[in-house]
């Protein structure tokens, strides 16, 4: 059974900074694709990043949204099978409920490529709610 239990969420002025986390079990760890999506009412959720938690010898594990690219930092602790979403410099348009979310475990044809598909990913969190204040 594949779980997802974020945390961190909260108040935070502009400009401030929160991390995120993401627990990942159930064995969707290891070899698989973990990323963080954000949605706010009426608008559709958005990829915001993404980290391939397999192959670490290459330089290409992660994938950033546009607007996020440069401020937000995904990265992975793989003894607490834990996946944190870094963020700095946030801005009023950050504020969101943000999603931690990964796809049916399947190291072995698992590559960073399939973590690009942001429609791939099946298995959702409950969310956790940023707010951003000027």
């Amino acid at each position: 059974l594949v779980q997802l239990s974020e945390s961190g969420g909260g108040s935070v002025e502009v400009g401030g900074s929160l991390r995120l986390s993401c627990l990942v079990s159930g064995d969707a760890y290891e070899g698989n694709c973990v990323a963080w999506f954000r949605q706010i009412p009426e608008k559709e959720r958005e990829g915001v990043a993404a980290i391939y938690t397999g192959d670490r010898s290459g330089d290409d594990r992660t994938q950033y949204g546009d607007s996020v690219n440069g401020r937000f930092t995904i990265s992975g602790d793989d003894a607490l099978k834990t996946v944190f979403l870094t963020m700095n410099g946030l801005k009023p348009e950050d504020a969101a409920m943000y999603y931690c979310a990964t796809m049916p475990p399947f190291p072995a044809a698992t590559t960073m490529r399939r973590c690009r598909n942001w429609l791939a990913y099946s298995y959702w969190g409950q969310g956790t709610r940023v707010t951003v204040s000027s």
